[in-house]
């Protein structure tokens, strides 16, 4: 019989044929078309554990040593100071979550997240603390309900307006 893939819908059908006395078995093989062997392995797994396929509780790599909070405490220090290396990330993380992490661990979340070098680089060469505070003096003379903000995402000169994002 050629190795394939046989459906949960019909596996739970066989099951319930054969328990219920509804069919022979060979009428149940015939019908489903397995073997009889695929069918006491498919029998074992539902008397076993109540369900006719196996789930991989299998996890690959070391398990996660950062939860969320910790993800977030970390993306918060990039985005206030996109000059931290790597190094300074992993001994504010250890001080101040008390979690002794590698770097490559902070690494690979922070490339998860988005923050490639690319972008960290661009963010810290665009930032400019003298701009940050004239932008600050000059729309601070304005209450919160006259400031617009415009995505310009999925805007360009043949729409009238965005199609994504928050208005």
């Amino acid at each position: 019989m050629v190795n394939r893939r046989i459906s949960q819908n019909v596996k739970l059908a066989a099951i319930r044929l054969y328990e219920r006395g509804l069919l022979q078995l060979w009428d149940i093989l015939e019908c489903c078309n397995f073997s009889e062997h695929t069918f006491y392995h498919i029998l074992k797994l539902w008397h076993d554990t109540g369900d006719v396929i196996t789930h991989n509780q299998s996890f690959r790599g070391w398990p996660c040593l950062l939860d969320r909070d910790d993800l977030d405490y970390i993306l918060s220090l990039v985005r206030s100071n996109p000059d931290y290396f790597l190094n300074k990330l992993l001994s504010l993380v250890k001080n101040n979550c008390f979690i002794s992490v590698h770097f490559t661990t902070i690494f690979q979340e922070l490339e998860c997240a988005g923050m490639s070098y690319k972008k960290l680089r661009r963010i810290t060469t665009e930032r400019n603390e003298d701009l940050c505070v004239d932008f600050i003096s000059r729309v601070a003379q304005y209450e919160p309900q006259q400031l617009g903000f415009v995505d310009e995402t999925s805007k360009d000169e043949h729409t009238i307006c965005q199609c994504y994002g928050c208005t």
